[in-house]
């Protein structure tokens, strides 16, 4: 049991997994960061000075903090935004390498191609 746990750590999806949710993680203070320091307050301004992380209603004895929920929708839309444009240039980066690829592909079977093409007129000519 020992031995299947550290193959199935030592692979390598589990490792980037791994990275992956260390650095979103990072990520999500840093934008949150950005939400709450920087975005709100703006938007606070533009919308008369409301303060979204005080705004709140009281029903019976519990108090409910939609402010906090308002705030943490504008987290999740800036983070999937940021996520959707990391990705897109990821697939950029990926989709030129992978056609650099294939040029180089192409023009190794251009190759073969034309010796083939070659022998293949020399036995026509000895026929």
């Amino acid at each position: 049991m020992i031995k299947e746990f550290k193959q199935f750590i030592a692979k390598g999806n589990v490792v980037d997994l791994a990275v992956g949710v260390i650095i979103g993680s990072a990520f999500g203070k840093i934008v949150s960061s950005l939400v709450n320091d920087i975005l709100m307050p703006i938007i606070g301004i533009i919308i008369g000075g409301v303060d979204f992380t005080n705004l709140s209603i009281t029903v019976g004895s519990a108090k409910i903090t939609y402010g906090m929920f308002i705030q943490n929708i504008i987290d999740f839309l800036i983070i999937a935004f940021c996520i959707f444009i990391f990705v897109k240039i990821i697939n950029k980066i990926t989709l030129i390498n992978k056609e650099e690829k294939k040029e180089e592909i192409t023009e190794n079977e251009l190759s073969v191609l034309k010796e083939i093409k070659e022998e293949l007129k020399k036995l026509n000519k000895t026929k």
